[in-house]
């Protein structure tokens, strides 16, 4: 069966438009408070139907920003390819009604040229990006990760040049020291190319946007702000509070290791847990109530394995 064009979103995707969207900084772009990220569960280890069915359900409710990096998948680039599939066959009506990201800044390829916030890996990066997602321009282009060693006023000029030549509308940073966020605000501005949004990882055990300064900044000078792992890998979810279950992210090494849950961390979302149930909600619900409560943050990043574990995330705004 050709399956190709054949999806038609929901007719009622907008009609909870109040609730369900945030300005971004001083911008004129409205992000949704949810909005889903391919990290991991879109690349090629995973089934193509699932994330279709996942980027489905959350376009037909309200979810109007995917949030993709170079090296996303895994493989590297597989989830991009998977959303230049999702194009081709179900979402190019719809470009206009989405806001799609992407990133550069860790290792993509082999070679000198392959990594870091160089003029000549963002451009190459970018273009290849494009060309996996079928699109002839990304809404935001994020520097995914702050440089040491490259001058600051080459990555920022690429992020310039990289608008004016169309190829992004807005340009975003990630995980920048304040120092460096400040800089790249100031000459950003002064190129008439103001900073649209940081992404940092808050949640409700890490607080270092806040306690480093960064939020502050992001509200006091207009730019928005978007949390990455705002579950922790997990952690802020039911599935630890009563050890470590098999087949788990933690069980197999992946980005949590059985070392990180120690009797202290264990007792302490035990504890957050409690506090979740006499509120009515989940623990999950609770931990991205909480961020989107935070001043300043615009939205926050979802990874789903499944439309139901996005549903259930979905919750914290409604």
């Amino acid at each position: 069966m050709n399956i190709k064009n054949s999806y038609i979103p929901s007719s009622e995707r907008y009609n909870n438009s109040d609730i369900l969207y945030r300005r971004c900084g001083n911008s004129g772009i409205m992000l949704p408070k949810v909005s889903l990220g391919f990290w991991h569960n879109f690349g090629d280890a995973d089934p193509y139907q699932r994330s279709r069915d996942i980027t489905h359900y959350a376009f037909d409710h309200g979810i109007t920003h995917f949030d993709l990096a170079n090296n996303y998948g895994p493989p590297y680039g597989t989830a991009e390819e998977t959303m230049g599939r999702l194009m081709k066959e179900d979402f190019a009506p719809y470009r206009d009604e989405l806001l799609i990201s992407t990133k550069a800044g860790y290792d993509m390829w082999e070679g000198p040229y392959g990594n870091w916030g160089s003029r000549k890996y963002l451009f190459a990066s970018l273009n290849q990006s494009l060309r996996r997602m079928n699109l002839e321009y990304v809404d935001i282009f994020y520097s995914h990760r702050h440089d040491p060693i490259t001058p600051l006023d080459e990555t920022l000029q690429a992020l310039v040049d990289i608008v004016k030549c169309g190829k992004a509308l807005y340009v975003g940073i990630s995980r920048w020291p304040l120092e460096a966020l400040r800089y790249a605000d100031e000459y950003l501005k002064q190129r008439d190319m103001p900073l649209l949004i940081y992404q940092g990882k808050l949640n409700l055990l890490d607080h270092s946007p806040q306690d480093e300064g960064i939020l502050d900044y992001c509200v006091e000078h207009g730019i928005g702000f978007i949390s990455f792992s705002p579950l922790a890998q997990g952690l802020l979810t039911d599935r630890y509070l009563n050890g470590i279950p098999e087949g788990s992210r933690m069980s197999r090494g992946a980005f949590l290791t059985k070392d990180d849950l120690t009797p202290q961390l264990l007792e302490h979302l035990q504890d957050l847990n409690a506090q979740a149930l006499q509120k009515g909600q989940t623990l999950a619900e609770m931990a991205l109530s909480w961020i989107l409560e935070q001043k300043g943050v615009t939205s926050v990043l979802v990874g789903a394995s499944s439309t139901a574990q996005l549903e259930k995330n979905m919750r914290c705004i409604r």
